[in-house]
């Protein structure tokens, strides 16, 4: 049985599109001449990856919620809910029992959902996300999309190794494979320092132009 989108589907998605400034025209965010990120804000701003809070700002410096990394990863891969069908009306709680179906990120969560990139189920949507965090969700739905295989590496020296949750770990040393992420000058990743929206769009730009490459 097909189903069309619901009006509440609906008016979330125009929430979105307007918190998200999908309404404005592509400009240069007022707030970044400074930011050392903001070639790669420009840049996916150009792409129509990323919006601002309006159409002069992008508020760089604010940490980066989880719900906004999504909309991000979303974003990034084209996930949406195009093909598919629903016998009834998807929930965001139907995958995350914290989200707030009447929330503006309530759409981004169940694209994210349906989609299959990989997010726990007790999911903060007001939690600030780590930088282990975002490439964790980030690194692994690039992985699934383009089926890459999985491969041996000779583990790069990390500093702060013991600081990266294990289960995140053998990502992290695929990541710096990857060229999305490097080392600082004492070799230590900061895996749980709190991202800047700037500093995720700055992983979020290497990511793509990854995912390019691999095009070629």
């Amino acid at each position: 049985m097909k189903s069309k989108m619901t009006k509440r589907m609906l008016a979330t998605v125009l929430a979105v599109m307007t918190l998200t400034g999908t309404s404005f025209a592509a400009t240069s965010f007022k707030d970044i001449a400074n930011v050392k990120e903001a070639q790669a804000i420009i840049n996916l701003q150009e792409r129509g990856i990323i919006k601002g809070v309006n159409a002069e700002s992008f508020l760089p410096n604010r940490l980066l919620k989880s719900v906004e990394g999504i909309h991000m990863i979303n974003a990034a891969f084209d996930l949406n809910l195009d093909l598919v069908r629903f016998i009834k009306e998807p929930l965001a709680t139907d995958a995350f029992k914290n989200a707030d179906n009447n929330a503006w990120y309530a759409y981004g969560l169940i694209v994210a959902s349906v989609n299959g990139v990989e997010l726990p189920a007790d999911l903060d949507p007001k939690a600030n996300w780590t930088k282990e965090e975002f490439l964790y969700r980030l690194v692994s739905t690039l992985e699934v999309k383009r089926d890459l295989p999985m491969i041996k590496l000779v583990p790069v020296d990390i500093a702060d190794d013991a600081s990266i949750t294990p289960e995140y770990s053998g990502l992290m040393q695929r990541a710096l494979h990857y060229g999305i992420i490097t080392l600082d000058l004492e070799n230590k990743l900061d895996p749980k320092k709190v991202l800047t929206r700037a500093e995720a769009a700055a992983i979020l730009l290497k990511t793509i132009e990854y995912d390019e490459r691999l095009n070629k």
